[in-house]
């Protein structure tokens, strides 16, 4: 018998709300069984979960984590799911230099502006 898990378990293994547990159930990502009222999560809704997370730390959209975790589980290799992961972390690499550029540019906008009114205090103080 594989191990199962409560929405409570796992909420604590991976310090999130059971909110946000259900919020992944109802996007279809994780599909635990019932048993009564209660949430029955298996292995595979536990790795899922994990790999959601992952996706999230690494910037990913939700619809970027969920296209890639459900290529899991299809047949052959998983070679299409590695391809689709290199591609969208090259995405998210080039939008977040991109960014990186822009917060420089911001910065120095910043630095030239505040120069330039020191220098206009000083002079209203002479």
């Amino acid at each position: 018998m594989s191990p199962s898990y409560s929405i409570r378990d796992l909420a604590s293994e991976f310090d999130v709300t059971t909110r946000t547990i259900r919020f992944y159930e109802e996007k279809g990502l994780l599909r635990p069984r019932r048993e009564g009222t209660r949430r029955v999560y298996s292995p595979s809704d536990r790795t899922k979960l994990r790999l959601i997370l992952r996706g999230k730390r690494l910037g990913l959209s939700l619809d970027e984590s969920a296209e890639i975790i459900l290529m899991y589980g299809t047949p052959g290799n998983n070679q299409k799911q590695l391809e689709k992961l290199i591609a969208t972390f090259q995405e998210k690499r080039a939008e977040l230099k991109r960014q990186q550029q822009d917060l420089k540019a911001m910065l120095k906008e910043l630095s030239d502006a505040e120069q330039k009114c020191l220098v206009a205090l000083e002079e209203l103080r002479d």
